[in-house]
């Protein structure tokens, strides 16, 4: 018992949490992912990383409020915003829009001590992509200051490419922002023509073993495929097919830890936002996995609460073009023909 104790605790810190190990042991992919993971997922940024950011009008966040409920956030301005005056050290001289949850996390009287975030650097016009798990050491009322915790790349599957302007808030209505339970027929339209959407994860540290804890804490992700690939099934719930990925599992790791979520869609074209938070089902093996191409698995998102900010944003975006993965999937309107030419077969 000695000589095992004395082994276990000289192996390295594994760069995944209990519930990410738990997925990548279910599809078999455990010992390949530890493998691949301690060379690529770093403490530190390498500094084409460093440099990446600082070229970014935008990024993503993702952190849970005082209450436990994650939210995915957009942080922007012009290029340079972000900085990193070491490979351990990120500046983001930017915050929350009026009526982001993050910016009243931020607030001192809230701020707990080494908040986590969970940060997605994102290339539109590129495809590239970087993430970091880090924590706040210090925030003013111009900006955050980070200590990164994980940094790693991922691969480009399921992003459409798109050009990004910035308008001049001057020029723009005022932004309201609007509380909401459910889905009103506004957020279902927008859903339902998305291609894209954010989604953060969240797990609290103290709740697993002490050789995980930079993969803790909260994370964001990058969802995207056809039009329709997000299913409105009532003014609750949505069902979400799963695609193929890298098998790190860090956003369905932290759902079998924490089965919470924030969703963020942008409309591209107007600048509102929809941010949303609720809770999470998985559903591993399911009849209708099989009719929507290119899905692994289905996960549904129950709305516990969100926000309308319309008129949040002074940034556009055009369509480029669908990212080839993206094409190869299908969305629910096709799975439904499927399972219904599938059916009048069996008469």
């Amino acid at each position: 018992m000695t000589t095992k104790t004395l082994h276990s605790s000289s192996l390295p810190p594994s760069p995944f949490h209990k519930g990410e190990q738990t997925i990548q042991s279910r599809f078999g992919v455990r010992d390949r992912m530890e493998r691949f993971g301690s060379r690529v997922i770093r403490d530190h940024m390498p500094a084409q990383h460093q440099e990446f950011y600082s070229q970014l009008p935008f990024i993503f966040a993702g952190h849970a409020d005082k209450d436990g409920w994650p939210w995915a956030s957009i942080l922007f301005n012009k290029p340079g915003f972000i900085q990193s005056p070491n490979p351990k050290t990120l500046d983001i001289q930017a915050m929350p829009i009026i009526g982001d949850p993050l910016a009243d996390s931020l607030k001192k009287e809230s701020l707990k001590k080494d908040t986590r975030l969970g940060l997605l650097g994102i290339e539109l016009t590129s495809r590239r992509r970087n993430r970091l798990a880090a924590h706040v050491t210090s925030h003013s009322n111009d900006g955050i200051r980070l200590e990164v915790d994980q940094a790693f790349g991922n691969c480009p599957q399921y992003i459409q490419t798109r050009d990004v302007e910035m308008l001049d808030p001057r020029t723009l209505p005022q932004a309201s922002v609007t509380d909401i339970q459910v889905f009103d027929e506004e957020a279902k339209a927008l859903i339902t023509r998305s291609d894209t959407f954010f989604v953060a994860s969240y797990i609290n540290s103290d709740d697993n073993n002490e050789n995980s804890s930079a993969s803790e804490g909260a994370d964001v992700s990058h969802r995207g495929g056809q039009p329709g690939f997000i299913r409105v099934d009532n003014e609750n719930t949505l069902t979400i097919p799963d695609y193929l990925g890298n098998n790190h599992f860090n956003t369905f790791g932290n759902f079998v830890e924490n089965s919470k979520a924030g969703l963020l869609f942008i409309d591209f074209e107007s600048g509102h936002i929809l941010t949303l938070t609720g809770t999470v089902e998985i559903i591993w093996d399911s009849p209708e996995t099989k009719h929507f191409e290119g899905a692994e698995r289905l996960w549904k998102f129950h709305i516990d609460h969100g926000r309308w900010i319309h008129n949040g944003l002074p940034l556009r975006w055009k369509l480029d073009e669908f990212s080839p993965n993206s094409l190869l999937t299908g969305t629910w309107d096709e799975a439904n023909k499927i399972a219904q030419a599938e059916a009048r077969q069996d008469e």
